[in-house]
């Protein structure tokens, strides 16, 4: 509910984004620093995305998620970096309402989707560690379709309520400065001259909705496949599943445990320098970290690489 003292004030269309202002002396190494991660973010998903897409040998379902999360991981990155790299250049950091709430709407959007594609790739695993000898029942092709096209739809439209409760509740009259980088829940709400309880309601039960039920589904999936794994006689069996699992592993608690650390916390006694610190982690740093964990520690992507620049060698010459 609105303040009635705020009535008579005019409401803000237009935001600042004051991005890293309070650390001017050092935007001059962000740029490109910012700039390599995001350019080699890219080139990294979107090779995977063409690996996994060209070599037939892994058209299954693990890599089909994988491919999944690499075309998130671009979206994601080019949702935030493009325009920080812009705001670092530039004096007039101005960004409509509209745009923000889009910004932010794309933003809460993929961070879901990336929750159920880490718990999907889980229970992926966990059929084929714990139930191998009917995996291609349980986990065909149509199915892993299916499933990754719900989570993009569930994704989308539960980041579309959220944002619908968000703009029916948020008021936002002055200042209109946004101490971040880019369009976040936190210092959006503290813009706010409204009452935000029954907006950060609605962002608690969603984040348990979104991000707990999928994290808890997932360890749960992991727990068992160590259960297995330590029973397994063969040594070479047992390297194998380690070597799968950790790198998804490595993923699931660098992505969960920025986020856990991010949101967890109540939005009021956040400071900003922790918050964008920690954001920086999931907006730049996480979509690089994906495709070097699956990459380098997965011998049949490293060799399906191999494959794919022989042929582009060829083809060249």
């Amino acid at each position: 509910m609105v303040d009635p003292g705020i009535e008579n004030e005019t409401v803000v269309d237009i935001l600042v984004l004051l991005g890293f202002e309070d650390r001017h002396e050092l935007q001059i190494f962000l740029f490109p620093l910012f700039l390599t991660l995001y350019l080699a973010s890219m080139v990294g998903n979107i090779l995977i995305i063409t690996i996994v897409s060209a070599d037939r040998n892994l058209r299954t379902p693990m890599y089909f998620f994988l491919g999944n999360l690499s075309v998130l991981e671009v979206l994601y990155s080019s949702n935030i970096t493009p325009r920080m790299l812009m705001d670092l250049l530039r004096h007039d950091k101005y960004i409509s309402f509209g745009g923000c709430i889009l910004q932010l709407y794309i933003f809460c959007a993929l961070g879901t989707v990336e929750c159920f594609l880490l718990m999907l790739m889980s229970y992926d695993r966990y059929l084929a560690i714990c139930n191998p000898l009917h995996y291609a029942d349980l986990m065909n092709w149509t199915l892993s379709v299916k499933l990754a096209v719900g989570t993009w739809v569930w994704g989308l439209l539960l980041a579309a309520g959220l944002l619908l409760i968000l703009g029916k509740s948020l008021t936002l009259c002055g200042p209109n400065e946004i101490n971040h980088y880019f369009c976040d829940l936190t210092p959006l709400l503290k813009l706010s001259c409204s009452d935000t309880f029954m907006v950060e309601v609605a962002i608690f039960v969603s984040a348990g909705v979104v991000s707990l039920i999928p994290f808890l589904l997932t360890i749960t999936s992991y727990i068992h496949i160590l259960l297995i794994v330590i029973k397994l006689p063969s040594k070479s069996g047992k390297s194998k599943a380690f070597s799968t699992c950790s790198s998804h592993l490595i993923v699931v608690t660098a992505f969960y445990g920025t986020l856990t650390i991010t949101y967890g916390a109540s939005t009021r006694t956040q400071t900003v320098d922790l918050n964008k610190i920690l954001s920086l982690m999931y907006t730049v740093v996480t979509p690089l970290f994906n495709p070097i964990v699956y990459s380098l520690r997965n011998n049949e992507v490293k060799e399906a690489l191999k494959r794919f620049l022989i042929k582009v060698i060829h083809w060249q010459n």
